[in-house]
């Protein structure tokens, strides 16, 4: 088996290296985001030089960034939910492939299966909705005997054990977001926890943590900055807590936002 090389650029972009392709999930590679502020550095372009296939799990402003698309390079291979296609190839982006859960594709030796999500998929603008409707995926991206779940944004649901039945190597599980509270369609240090009971995988890397907030949340003074500051830092380590409590096979690898995904020290722990 070829272990894949990871590497956590903040919220829930990761560069995954496997079987010979170089893929980023749900890009973020801005300072802001709307109201939203990046509160750690932005990563080192090194770290989305060279990317063969660009995954976007849904539509929302802080997975599909067009800014950031554009950063990456916009003729790029993308690969998005069904009914995302044309409105991206009508922002200068021809090189989209459309799935829905159940479906692959392959690029050179990578397979890329999207799963189903609990989450909504809708684009949403400043003043009202505009843009496709879809739904919201996951991927298993599978070569050189090695599968990692990327699950994006998505809740607990009934049939998530399926995805361990693919024997899967690393799951990037999001335990956060970047507000005070979560709505419907999250994963929080407990549900995640749940999931990887599920799903099984051998690493779990916790993302979706520790990158963005609310502008001034942190760090104006208020009734809410300190426990701000707090969900900036402990999610990822209560998911490791929770992970161990129910005393699960599964290694938990915390990774600090711009970070390398260490599994091979995690492996000798």
């Amino acid at each position: 088996m070829t272990s894949p090389e990871l590497h956590f650029l903040g919220h829930s972009t990761v560069r995954v290296e496997l079987a010979g392709r170089t893929v980023l999930t749900d890009p973020l590679l801005a300072p802001t985001v709307g109201l939203l502020r990046r509160v750690v550095p932005l990563p080192d372009p090194t770290t989305w030089a060279g990317v063969d296939v660009v995954l976007i799990s849904h539509l929302h402003g802080d997975h599909l960034h067009i800014p950031s698309l554009r950063t990456v390079g916009p003729r790029t291979r993308i690969v998005v939910p069904r009914g995302a296609a044309g409105w991206l190839r009508g922002r200068g982006f021809p090189n989209v492939d459309e799935l829905s859960a159940g479906e692959a594709v392959s690029d050179g030796d990578l397979r890329i299966t999207a799963v189903r999500a609990e989450h909504s998929g809708h684009r949403w603008g400043p003043r009202s909705t505009h843009g496709p409707d879809t739904e919201a995926i996951g991927f298993l991206l599978e070569g050189g005997g090695a599968c990692v779940y990327v699950s994006g944004d998505t809740g607990l649901y009934e049939g998530m054990e399926l995805i361990g039945e693919r024997d899967v190597d690393v799951a990037l599980l999001p335990v956060w977001g970047w507000g005070p509270t979560l709505g419907p369609g999250h994963l929080d240090p407990v549900t995640a926890a749940d999931a990887v009971g599920l799903v099984r995988p051998a690493f779990a890397v916790p993302v979706h943590w520790g990158t963005l907030t609310i502008a001034g949340m942190a760090s104006v003074p208020s009734p809410l900055r300190a426990r701000m500051r707090r969900l900036l830092v402990d999610p990822p380590r209560a998911f490791a807590t929770e992970v161990a409590a129910r005393g699960l096979a599964t290694r938990v690898v915390v990774t600090e936002p711009g970070a390398a995904v260490d599994l091979s020290e995690a492996a000798a722990a």
